[in-house]
């Protein structure tokens, strides 16, 4: 009897599709992520009222110290008398309708708030986070490939530049871009917010022009990993036996280096630059600050001046269901890249 005659029987005893390993991964990312998504809600529902003191104390934006009738007014308006398990099932019904609240800074909807900067925010990082992928990776796998030539000068000058970048600050950063490029220079504006109506190709290219440098900032102080992880990526793969057989085949340098050497090493960074998202909206709240570019990260920074809780609570949701569909991007995207993970797949569901 041959093996797949046995494997099949054997499949079909314990119940199981020779299909369902296949069809149950991707299930089980997603319930993961499903998880972490519920964890964040609650976590966001729990926080404000986990707090020291009332929770009404914490809505309450005006001046001086509140009065009781004003702390049940707010007791009343966010349900904060109501118990805990009813405010609990009324905020996910609430989030389940797109309803985040009222924002207290704005005094409108946080959902319109949000999605009015939105936008600037989303430009800003996905250009930023493709700038690092790209600028670092380059980079790394160019050092790497130097210093296996023999060329160890031009690595160790490499990896020292981007390690000193990679220690500053991104404020830091940010602030040097703007003595020389804005102070000195008179290139490039030290403020990002372009004072015209909104719409036409002259908007376009002023908003263009004014989001230079908080996306230069964005690009040099996030270009540290990708380069450690290029160069390193690099250097394992420089060794590998297909190496050789593709220069015993005759083919040109640059398509090793481009086409082979280059194309295998830089996969982990799939997987990594969607972790990474996370930090780099955590970094873009200090970038749009410094230059007040009007995005979310302007908008956090207000309401944490302000304590607009509601507005930070929404802010903190559509971070986490962006760095979630990151990830999810990031499943689904690999096997793509790595047709190996894809093959591995095939063999394990077969």
């Amino acid at each position: 009897m041959s093996t797949s005659t046995t494997i099949a029987p054997t499949a079909a005893r314990r119940g199981r599709a020779p299909g369902g390993r296949r069809a149950r991964a991707p299930l089980a990312r997603l319930g993961q992520h499903a998880l972490v998504l519920w964890v964040a809600v609650t976590l966001n529902f729990a926080l404000p009222r986990l707090a020291p003191g009332d929770p009404a104390l914490i809505m309450y934006t005006g001046e001086g110290d509140p009065t009781p009738e004003q702390l049940a007014e707010l007791g009343q308006i966010y349900g904060l008398n109501d118990p805990v398990l009813v405010q609990y099932g009324r905020f996910w019904q609430n989030l389940l309708r797109g309803d985040l609240g009222l924002s207290t800074g704005h005094n409108r909807p946080v959902l319109d708030v949000l999605l009015e900067r939105l936008p600037w925010s989303v430009a800003l990082v996905g250009l930023g986070l493709i700038g690092a992928i790209l600028v670092g990776s380059l980079l790394g796998a160019f050092a790497a490939w130097r210093r296996g030539a023999g060329r160890h000068g031009e690595d160790r000058t490499l990896l020292v530049g981007v390690l000193a970048l990679d220690s500053m600050p991104g404020f830091w950063i940010g602030m040097l871009l703007i003595a020389v490029l804005s102070a000195q220079l008179g290139w490039l504006p030290s403020y990002a917010s372009a004072q015209m109506p909104e719409g036409g190709a002259a908007w376009l290219l002023e908003s263009a022009r004014r989001m230079l440098m908080p996306l230069a900032t964005m690009i040099l102080s996030s270009i540290g990993t990708y380069f450690l992880l290029a160069r390193a990526s690099m250097t394992t793969v420089l060794n590998e036996p297909f190496l050789r057989l593709a220069r015993a085949k005759g083919l040109p340098e640059r398509t090793v280096a481009l086409g082979h050497a280059l194309r295998t090493a830089l996969l982990p960074i799939a997987t990594n630059a969607a972790m990474a998202a996370g930090a780099l909206v955590s970094g873009a709240v200090v970038v749009e600050t410094v230059f007040s570019y009007p995005g979310l990260g302007t908008v956090i920074a207000d309401a944490v001046a302000v304590r607009d809780y509601p507005l930070l609570q929404g802010a903190f949701l559509l971070a986490t269901l962006g760095v979630i569909c990151a990830n999810i991007l990031a499943d689904l995207l690999y096997p793509l890249l790595d047709p190996r993970v894809r093959h591995s797949r095939e063999v394990i569901a077969a």
